[in-house]
């Protein structure tokens, strides 16, 4: 689903993606589109931030609070910390306008290729933390929890690399599919993870940060 209130930005991209294959409903303000949203669960949203009506971050954190399809927020604010606020709301990958077609359409297809084949496996158990690759359920503490298609990928590439350093970079080429990025996504995401796994997220127990090397993750607490 893509929300643009721009008809020629909308119509563009809209095009473009659909003779790219992919298929594609599109809206041009923010409350029509929350509507669509709640009748039928896309695949992926593709969000403008500037929008009539409800604004995508007002939309992001609307769906967000029951699902956790991926989101992919457009915006023409190029600040860095302008653009954390999206990823804050719920967005688990952004593009800066004016922005490549090619670029867009790669990056939609990694967000949907990385939901339809991320571990369709047995239960992962590591100590007090579990997920469920075929139905894409996640517990901490014996308490489920709710993730974002990104934080989902990232608790689990974490799980499966447990007491070794992990750069940024790595983990967005490996959790993001990119191969250069901005690192402060990563740093906002880890940040959300902690708040829903770590007992006090102030005093990080488990996914820690290892200044110069990037993070380490422990299955065992190790405040």
């Amino acid at each position: 689903m893509l929300i643009e209130d721009d008809p020629t930005v909308r119509t563009v991209v809209a095009d473009f993606l659909r003779a790219a294959g992919l298929d594609l409903s599109e809206y041009g303000d923010g409350t029509t589109a929350a509507a669509a949203v709640r009748e039928r669960i896309p695949d992926l949203l593709i969000v403008d931030r500037m929008l009539p009506g409800k604004s995508g971050d007002e939309l992001c954190r609307e769906v967000r609070g029951y699902s956790d399809v991926p989101i992919m927020m457009l915006t023409a604010l190029s600040a860095v910390d302008q653009r954390i606020e999206g990823l804050e709301h719920g967005a688990d990958d952004y593009v800066a306008k004016p922005f490549s077609l090619r670029e867009l359409q790669l990056r939609a297809e990694a967000l949907l290729r990385r939901r339809a084949t991320v571990g369709a496996a047995a239960m992962i158990v590591h100590g007090d933390f579990r997920i469920d690759p075929v139905h894409r359920r996640a517990w901490a503490h014996e308490r489920e929890i709710t993730l974002t298609a990104r934080e989902y990928e990232l608790f689990l590439y974490l799980l499966a690399n447990p007491g070794r350093d992990i750069g940024r970079d790595e983990l967005l080429r490996e959790v993001w599919g990119w191969g250069f990025g901005d690192p402060s996504t990563v740093t906002v995401h880890v940040r959300r993870l902690r708040e829903k796994i770590e007992p006090d997220p102030r005093f990080p127990c488990h996914l820690k940060t290892v200044w110069g090397a990037g993070y380490r993750f422990f299955v065992e607490a190790t405040c």
